[in-house]
């Protein structure tokens, strides 16, 4: 009997899981190992900060879909690794052993990554603590008025720093700090004006500056200002996991794993990985958000094909992606290419894709999926 590890419940390993749901792996054991036993779709988390979405409309339960797919499911996460003889050392003290893995555990936000992080900052990452941590915000807000502010200039900063600023309401001072001079790095002219329009129609507070540390009571910036702050939201600073150093895993620079064209490692061509953990060595700029594809469907694939000694197929994702970014309240900015628009029209558009994204997965109780 053949054994396939799935480490963590990303996006690609629901995929994965809904086509073993619909069709098993002969003569393979398949185990998913996730901290969390839902998804939590980050497309939807600053609809669910801006109070459109209740916690249950981002979520995709994982074990409904583990059940379906006759795939045993352990709650814990990876702490340590050994490629070359192929076992995961987990949280709970199993050694879990595999003859073919998948890592989709998405990135990691370091504790450390700034003095007092620690002790104050409200981190985005991992998004299921986040959330739970969030509600204990919009408590507060209801008894005072709260100097917030957000650390991070790309989409996810920009986005929750408008979704804040509406579920809190005008009692509530929202702060953006970019980490340079202009939000949203990457994306073009006409999007980044888009943005800036709408974070000042909101009246946050943009400061182009670098965060050095932060406080109980405020946040310090590079250039020594200082800024009053009671809840600080980190939304930056994403690293891969500490555990792959060590893992005997082809890295690249960051500690990313290093990953083919057909998503296998570049190093051990029995562990695949995707998402954020992963960097593409086929490609110029292998950790883009050009890049940030569905990588479902062809992992489900690859996995299925090299468990069946069929040759596994290369994965080219589009140059052009669709990005849409919500404003807070219900209008968002649409961009693909050179094409930019925005409007509530946007927001509707993207709202029924993410909900759409995550009822896909969605199975009532271990109801084998069929559409």
């Amino acid at each position: 009997m053949k054994r396939l590890l799935l480490l963590g419940g990303g996006h690609a390993h629901v995929h994965v899981l809904r086509a073993l749901a619909r069709q098993r792996l002969p003569g393979t054991e398949v185990m998913l190992v996730t901290p969390f036993l839902r998804q939590m779709y980050s497309g939807m988390v600053p609809g669910l900060v801006a109070g459109h979405y209740a916690a249950d409309d981002c979520a995709i339960p994982l074990a409904p879909l583990a059940h379906a797919a006759g795939v045993s499911l352990v709650e814990a996460s990876a702490v340590a690794m050994d490629a070359d003889a192929r076992v995961v050392r987990l949280s709970t003290g199993q050694q879990a052993e595999y003859e073919l893995l998948s890592i989709d555990t998405g990135s990691v936000m370091a504790r450390d990554m700034l003095p007092g992080a620690a002790e104050h900052a409200l981190f985005v990452r991992p998004i299921e603590h986040f959330v739970q941590l969030f509600e204990r915000t919009v408590s507060l807000a209801a008894t005072r008025a709260l100097d917030v502010v957000v650390i991070g200039g790309g989409a996810a900063g920009v986005e929750l720093a408008m979704a804040l600023q509406r579920r809190l309401g005008a009692q509530a001072r929202v702060a953006l700090v970019l980490g340079g001079t202009t939000p949203l790095e990457g994306y073009s002219d006409e999007v980044v004006a888009a943005a800036m329009a709408h974070l000042r129609r909101w009246r946050i507070t943009v400061l182009p500056e670098t965060c050095a540390a932060i406080a109980a009571d405020h946040v310090l910036l590079a250039s020594g200002a200082r800024v009053a702050c009671d809840v600080p939201v980190l939304a930056a600073g994403s690293g891969a996991p500490p555990w792959l150093r060590g893992s005997g895993l082809a890295l690249d620079e960051r500690g990313y794993i290093s990953t083919t064209a057909t998503l296998q490692s570049s190093s051990h061509p029995q562990v695949f990985a995707v998402g954020d953990v992963a960097s593409r060595v086929d490609m110029a700029h292998p950790r883009s958000g050009v890049y940030a594809v569905r990588a479902g469907p062809p992992l489900a694939h690859n996995l299925r094909a090299l468990l069946a000694g069929a040759p596994t197929l290369a994965h080219q994702p589009s140059k052009r992606t669709l990005n849409l970014i919500s404003c807070g309240d219900r209008r968002a900015i649409a961009s693909w290419g050179n094409w930019t628009a925005q409007g509530r029209w946007v927001w509707w558009w993207k709202d029924h894709i993410d909900r759409s994204f995550v009822r896909r997965y969605t199975l009532p109780g271990g109801n084998a999926a069929t559409t």
